[in-house]
């Protein structure tokens, strides 16, 4: 389990995330104490509330290319609640589980069909050109892969990790398959600030990691 002060500035961040739609403060609290259950599950390496805790910091770096803030943040909250590396429907049951819960706190259906949506992308990590809160969620979700070396190598040992059910050779052909498919994208990134700085570092670790496998 994180620290207690990680854990305080966690669900100081959910209240703030939430206070623009009036939910009750006992009903927030039992919400927030089923999101760290979900991300503290067994077999959890890298999709944490760590990882859950760097994507809304990046949000907030990110937050004046979005319309819709409340929205990104929220999906953030939720894109990994569901996270099983031998299942093809995380996404799809993350979306409804934020749905759900959502639904039961009060938000309205309008940014609760949005955060659905948004969690969908985050599948292919794709976004349409004019879609700006999918982009900042996807840019914010995929920060990482810029990170410097050391903390690159510590997220890609915890994806390793999360992977230990499949053998050496079959989660390398998978892992290189995975790396190989951002590198032959023509951006990574969608945002102005990230495709600028944080491209050419994520292209680096990626093709060191791919080296590295071979």
């Amino acid at each position: 389990m994180p620290p207690e002060n990680f854990m305080d500035i966690l669900f100081s961040n959910w209240q703030h995330t939430l206070q623009p739609f009036g939910v009750d403060q006992v009903a927030a609290e039992k919400a927030f104490n089923c999101l760290v259950v979900a991300y503290s599950t067994p077999g959890r390496y890298y999709h944490t509330l760590k990882h859950i805790d760097r994507v809304l910091s990046t949000i907030q770096i990110l937050q004046g290319y979005t319309n819709n803030l409340a929205a990104v943040q929220l999906a953030a909250w939720f894109h990994d609640v569901v996270y099983d590396t031998q299942a093809q429907d995380n996404e799809e049951r993350s979306a409804d589980y934020a749905f759900d819960l959502l639904s039961n706190l009060g938000i309205p259906e309008s940014t609760t069909s949005t955060v659905k949506y948004l969690i969908l992308n985050t599948k292919n990590h794709q976004a349409a050109v004019n879609d700006y809160e999918s982009q900042v969620l996807l840019d914010a979700d995929l920060a990482i892969l810029a990170a410097n070396s050391v903390e690159y190598q510590e997220y890609a040992h915890a994806i390793r990790q999360e992977y230990g059910w499949l053998s050496e050779a079959d989660y390398i052909t998978g892992r290189q398959q995975f790396l190989e498919r951002f590198l032959q994208r023509s951006h990574i990134y969608f945002t102005p600030l990230m495709s600028e700085f944080a491209e050419p570092c994520a292209r680096g670790n990626i093709q060191a990691e791919i080296q590295s496998l071979g």
